[in-house]
């Protein structure tokens, strides 16, 4: 098997030319002691792009919400996410096992909760345990990509505010939210009180997240981040290939949307799979296999075999996603297409009697 396509994440992308030459030449110092000047240009930068006061960096986006979720909560409060959320599906619940936070899970419907869900979840004032914070994703991955608009972040950041409750946002992919949105991706956050995003998705650098907010959020956000073992030395050299990919790999994600789309289009095609095109709008293709042709898990499988890496959803789910990124190319997704249908009609095919 000499070709490869990847599209089980957008994890796999590969650092840049211009990421390792910036990474080679990083100016370095102690992150731990707020002396490395890339990291701080980073930090610096980052805020600034999404419209808040300060950053601080995180080697994965799994530590960025854990620090956004326990600098703004207390031991023993309640915290409202959806119960389809990469914090509560795919992060081992770490805010409520080392933050001794209670989940309160409410229906995502489409990757954001209703209103009338959050307020049945909110608990009156003086009741415990104390209702603190709300969780929103955007985009959305478990469920496929979707994506949120300002006005509806606004809602329900008003309605959080309105009863004392600050509200954290999982951006790990915000741009591509962004980008399929038009908008800037300040709009996306400017209602929100923190918000982590990642460089290491569509973003393409090897390593690294940030979680963004007010000053004093962050200040906190960077002590939980040390009791985490968080805490990082010479990090410029990963920080400036995080600086590569803020600056230079935001305005390309409309291509791996692109490309997304072409995927979904192919595959809609194809008798035996499951999917809707126009729900693909980022960069995430998700999509069932009838049971009837073929086991999702045997799918992936010859897929797998055949070049064509995808991944499956939580634990035996018949669902399967297909992310494109920047090492993925149009002719990569022509070449998934085919294998794909080529592995459905080889499960369709009779078997020939024995003699």
């Amino acid at each position: 098997m000499s070709r490869v396509i990847e599209l089980r994440s957008d994890t796999f992308t590969k650092p840049t030319p211009a990421m390792r030459r910036a990474m080679a030449g990083a100016e370095v110092g102690d992150d731990q002691y707020g002396e490395d000047p890339t990291v701080n240009r980073l930090e610096r930068r980052a805020a600034e792009v999404v419209g808040k006061e300060a950053g601080v960096y995180v080697p994965s986006g799994m530590m960025g919400n854990l620090c956004g979720v326990l600098s703004q909560t207390r031991r023993g409060d309640e915290v409202i996410l959806g119960d389809l959320a990469h914090i509560a599906q795919n992060e081992m619940g770490a805010s409520f096992v080392l933050g001794g936070i209670v989940p309160r899970l409410v229906p995502n419907r489409d990757g954001l909760p209703s209103l009338d869900d959050l307020a049945a979840a909110v608990r009156p004032p003086g009741m415990f345990p104390r209702t603190s914070l709300v969780c929103l994703e955007n985009s959305h991955n478990n469920c496929g990509g979707t994506v949120i608009t300002p006005e509806q972040t606004k809602a329900v950041a008003d309605f959080a505010h309105a009863r004392g409750m600050r509200v954290h946002l999982d951006g790990a992919r915000i741009f591509n939210a962004a980008a399929a949105l038009g908008v800037d991706a300040k709009e996306l956050v400017r209602d929100v009180d923190t918000v982590q995003f990642c460089f290491s998705k569509g973003l393409a650098a090897p390593v690294g997240s940030i979680l963004c907010g007010d000053a004093e959020t962050v200040a906190k956000a960077r002590r939980v981040r040390k009791l985490l073992g968080g805490a990082m030395r010479q990090a410029g050299v990963i920080a400036a290939a995080a600086l590569v990919g803020l600056e230079e790999m935001r305005a390309r994600l409309v291509d791996d949307h692109r490309n997304a789309k072409r995927l979904a289009e192919g595959l809609a095609k194809i008798p035996g799979l499951r999917l809707d095109p126009r729900k693909v709008v980022t960069n995430i293709v998700s999509f069932e296999v009838d049971p009837a042709a073929m086991d999702a898990g045997a799918f992936q499988k010859t897929c797998a075999e055949r070049g064509l890496r995808i991944s499956r959803y939580l634990g035996n789910s018949p669902r399967l996603r297909a992310v494109t990124h920047v090492d993925v190319s149009a002719d990569d997704v022509d070449a998934a297409i085919e294998i794909a249908r080529t592995v459905l009609a080889g499960a369709a095919a009779p078997v020939a009697a024995a003699p």
